[in-house]
């Protein structure tokens, strides 16, 4: 019974330590998929766009399961490559996949958009990549794109659903305002939408949102066909599924990374300003920075009592990026009460702070990064407002405005409750 016991213990441990849980098993779409015979494939000339996230819990890809069972012709890559071995804002080559030889289209080079040219070989279009939750990481974005160029060909899309690692509940940051379109924000959602990749398809598909790479065409709609989950929850995160968690890019390593992501990616924009654990082993982690006194900072964050969070001091030294090999300062962040923590308005906080202790104001040293900081925003009333003070309540009316009317849009699209 004690060795039982303590097997347990230890499996729990490895688990927790891969994002596992040992409590729940959730199906994701490429198993549902396989469950159903590859319903909608047979016989057709399939093209499918993923990375290495779309696997199996047995970690077998999407690619060798369709490649093996029904007649896949052509890959498509996004951001980082259909095998991840691109870097953050590398170009990705078009070519031939060694694993396969199998053509590969690139979305993230010469065009972001499907061409036609790309898809003539093809009958219908799989995608099965996992999401992130978060509007400004760009796959969604790939998504909504190629969707549009199926739709002009009559081509259908389906998506093999998988969980949002943020869970179906967290709903922040205003809607993307017109000027401010871009494949960074890509669509007309709050900046954490709290849906799954095959609901956010539904919902830009069925709205109206899709209406192309800056916003300044006609939506467009595709045939599309989502393969739920089975077992997943909205108050699910990753960590509940029981799914093995396989990083989508290169700094999306852990299932808590993508929801530290909102947290400080915005703030991480910025040049020269604060490291945000990007370049050690704690990405989108922290808050750091050469010239920070780590105990004052976390004694002025614990002042502002932030709900949900709880800061601790830390000191790192990056491998890589402009602090590399440089001993930083800063707090690191754990959540207390994940229901309750504002996610996004957590590195405002920190600028909050950082600015009532040393003056530093980001806006001024990293004039370059401006314009993409208001991309991800998808406006410009939240780097105008804040830079005037550096208050977190001049800006949080504006930042959290739209969150119950998309909340009431979007329940329409809920495949799940």
């Amino acid at each position: 019974m004690l060795y039982r016991h303590f097997l347990r213990h230890i499996l729990c441990a490895a688990a927790l330590a891969a994002g596992i849980s040992l409590s729940a098993q959730v199906k994701p779409g490429i198993e549902a998929l396989v469950d159903t015979n590859f319903e909608g494939l047979k016989g057709k000339r399939v093209g499918l766009l993923t990375n290495p996230s779309g696997v199996d819990r047995q970690l077998r890809s999407t690619i060798d399961i369709l490649n093996e069972n029904v007649n896949l012709v052509a890959l498509y890559a996004p951001e980082h490559g259909v095998r991840g071995d691109i870097w953050a804002g590398g170009k990705v080559e078009s070519g031939v996949d060694k694993a396969t030889g199998l053509p590969v289209h690139s979305l993230y080079g010469a065009t972001r958009q499907a061409t036609p040219e790309m898809l003539k070989d093809i009958d219908i279009l799989v995608y099965d990549i996992q999401d992130v939750g978060s509007r400004s990481y760009t796959f969604i974005s790939c998504l909504g794109l190629t969707m549009r160029t199926c739709a002009s060909l009559g081509i259908p899309v389906m998506v093999l659903d998988r969980p949002n690692p943020l869970g179906g509940l967290k709903v922040e940051g205003s809607v993307v305002r017109e000027g401010f379109f871009s494949y960074v924000s890509q669509y007309r959602i709050p900046y954490i939408y709290g849906l799954t990749v095959g609901e956010v398809a539904t919902l830009i598909n069925e709205e109206g949102l899709n209406r192309g790479q800056k916003g300044d065409q006609p939506p467009v709609k595709c045939e599309l066909i989502v393969v739920p989950m089975e077992g997943w929850k909205r108050s699910m995160t990753y960590d509940k599924t029981g799914l093995p968690w396989v990083m989508p890019s290169p700094n999306i390593p852990y299932p808590r990374s993508a929801i530290c992501y909102p947290c400080s990616g915005l703030t991480g924009e910025f040049n020269n300003y604060l490291n945000v654990g990007i370049g050690y082993t704690i990405p989108f982690d922290a808050f750091a920075a050469e010239w920070i006194d780590a105990d004052e900072l976390k004694a002025k964050l614990d002042s502002y009592n932030v709900p949900g969070v709880a800061w601790r001091a830390v000191h790192y030294t990056p491998f890589y990026g402009s602090s590399a090999r440089k001993l930083i300062h800063g707090v690191q962040y754990y959540f207390v009460d994940y229901e309750a923590v504002p996610l996004t308005l957590l590195q405002f906080y920190v600028m909050q702070a950082v600015y009532e202790l040393y003056k530093v104001n980001p806006f001024e040293r990293s004039e370059g990064r401006l314009a993409m900081f208001n991309k991800v925003c998808g406006t410009d009333f939240v780097s105008k407002e804040f830079s005037k003070r550096f208050r977190v309540s001049d800006i949080e009316s504006y930042w959290t405005a739209d969150v119950e009317d998309f909340r009431t849009l979007s329940r329409k699209y809920y495949i799940y409750r």
